[in-house]
């Protein structure tokens, strides 16, 4: 049922309530979605490495293969949709139409995906060859892999384009828990593959091109590109809770796609700037195995280490940034196209203390277990194989909390649909992470250059987070700065004081035994150092800001500990 003016009944009545409420309450939805996809996905990794390995023929071919939709759907898709999507449904809705409007949308959108996603399936092997230097056995195995994992663009773009128009209508949880269904068919896929072919060893079988016949790749990608086709089609159902249908509609004209579209031509054009400093990255970590093989060097981090070590030391970001920064981004769209700059100041200050309260804790806590905790994801992974793993997480990690603020930098350059100045900014940033790995290459043995890949993809972000913040400073006459950067450094005081506690627990109160790997499993002793050296890092952090009277951690922390204390007192 709709209300006269176009809007669902159910969105009309619903009562008033503080701003501040409805925040927390979507974080809360959305960071209890990424919270379970996230734990689902680290079982899906550690599944991965016990199939196939986290180094070798195996492992890098598959990891090309199933990163090349992620980079595709970026460039061709996900980075317009994101950047134009949710202003312009926002606006549709308001200005009334917006049912027409999301219809012909998804009808070009799955139109446009479904021709390009045939083309890039039938070009596999010059993508693989395009983004790898790996040997001749892995680009082969790769192509076969890819062949099953490149339709991946067409699901991933679907869910993408059902998903931005969730978030425009305020239904932030079903994009946020979809993934959870894509990890739990994949792990199924995982555990049948395991079941049928074995656990990856050392001399596995695994490790010749020889033995991948076609069922192998098949049962391997081919899940792997089902679980995608599933999380998107888990998004068709909350639709009709908005009382919306889809109609076939075609044409975009008289829609109010031409600011669109000149934004999503600035913003395909920054995503291409950036995946072609990602090609680099890649190319220089697949061909890093290979080269330190040939000098007799083991348990290198190659390009499958370096998607491993992203998933952990990007695990905080998933769970509470881009969670926060998907709530908000909605309530920012607005406040630009009133062009009410005061609240987009306070919006984006308040935003920005908030991610920077978490992110710098995050940096803190995740340096220190960097080894336990990457031992914990991939319990699997071989011995000799987890230092370089976690070498590439404390890399990585550096470049949290720039990438929370420039995150959010870029979510505001998008609702003022200013796509232009973010394509100089990316620019900048691509040269870094180019220039950076390519120095690597250069100057550092094989086995570090997927380190300094990492080292130059955190630089990356501090940049970007630098001179976006200079350019909405001089677009909205100033952002708070001054608030943001005293919460900054307070915060890093509490992260140096937390991490060198963590730092002397981890190497000298948990070196003697029982807590030594010679008294409990490897696993067992990952998890003790984690269990034990996380909780004390947070207390002394928060202990510390409390006593700094930093406000912003009540905010953050205010609607978990307000739900703890309802339910205690139900119980």
């Amino acid at each position: 049922m709709r209300g006269p003016s176009g809007t669902p009944r159910h969105v009309a009545a619903r009562p008033r309530q503080r701003p501040e409420a409805g925040l927390g309450r979507n974080v809360g939805v959305m960071a209890a979605g990424t919270a379970v996809s996230r734990v689902l996905g680290m079982v899906r990794g550690a599944m991965l490495v016990w199939a196939i390995g986290a180094a070798g023929l195996a492992a890098n071919a598959f990891d090309v293969a199933n990163t090349l939709p992620n980079i595709l759907v970026m460039l061709i898709a996900a980075g317009v949709i994101n950047a134009v999507l949710v202003p312009q449904v926002v606006l549709a809705y308001t200005k009334g139409g917006g049912d027409d409007y999301v219809n012909r949308i998804l009808t070009v959108g799955a139109a446009v995906l479904l021709g390009l996603t045939v083309v890039l399936t039938v070009a596999a092997g010059v993508f693989v060859s395009l983004f790898s230097r790996a040997g001749p056995d892995s680009k082969a195995l790769a192509t076969a892999f890819a062949f099953w994992c490149i339709p991946q663009v067409f699901f991933y773009g679907m869910y993408t384009l059902l998903g931005q128009v969730l978030n425009a209508r305020g239904n932030f949880g079903p994009y946020m828990w979809a993934p959870v269904v894509n990890n739990v068919v994949t792990i199924v896929g995982l555990a049948m593959f395991i079941t049928v072919a074995g656990p990856f060893t050392q001399t596995a079988p695994a490790s010749h091109l020889a033995w991948w016949t076609g069922g192998r790749i098949a049962l391997l990608a081919g899940t792997a590109t089902l679980g995608v086709a599933a999380q998107a089609a888990v998004l068709v159902v909350p639709f009709r809770s908005l009382g919306f249908r889809f109609r076939i509609r075609w044409g975009v004209r008289g829609v109010g796609l031409r600011s669109a579209a000149h934004v999503a031509g600035w913003t395909f054009a920054a995503v291409f700037v950036g995946q072609a400093g990602f090609l680099l990255l890649i190319r220089v970590t697949s061909a890093a195995a290979d080269a330190a093989h040939a000098t007799g060097s083991t348990s290198v981090a190659g390009n499958a280490a370096f998607s491993s070590a992203y998933l952990v030391s990007m695990l905080p970001h998933s769970l509470v940034t881009v969670s926060l920064l998907t709530a908000t981004f909605t309530a920012l769209a607005g406040h630009a196209a009133r062009r009410d700059h005061a609240a987009v100041r306070a919006s984006f200050s308040s935003t920005a203390r908030i991610i920077g309260v978490f992110t710098v804790l995050a940096t803190a806590v995740v340096a220190v277990l960097a080894m336990p905790l990457t031992r914990v994801v991939f319990p699997s992974l071989h011995g000799s194989a987890v230092s370089p793993v976690s070498d590439v997480v404390v890399a990585l990690v550096i470049g949290l909390a720039p990438m929370g603020h420039w995150s959010l930098c870029q979510r505001l350059f998008y609702a003022y649909e200013d796509a232009k100045t973010l394509f100089w900014i990316q620019c900048a940033m691509a040269v870094v992470v180019a220039g950076g790995t390519w120095t690597g290459f250069v100057m550092l043995p094989p086995r570090l250059w997927t380190v300094g890949a990492g080292v130059a993809t955190a630089v990356s972000y501090l940049l970007g987070a630098v001179v976006a913040s200079a350019g909405l400073r001089r677009r909205l006459g100033g952002l708070e700065e001054a608030r943001i950067l005293r919460l900054y450094a307070r915060a890093g005081v509490a992260g140096a004081v937390a991490a060198l506690v963590g730092w002397t627990i981890v190497h000298v109160a948990l070196t003697a035994a029982p807590f030594t790997p010679a008294g409990l499993t490897a696993f067992t002793h990952a998890v003790v150092v984690c269990l034990v050296v996380a909780p004390v890092m947070a207390g002394i952090y928060a202990l510390l800001l409390r006593t700094m009277r930093v406000r912003e951690l009540e905010e953050l922390a205010g609607p978990l500990l307000r739900r703890v204390t309802r339910r205690g007192r139900r119980a």
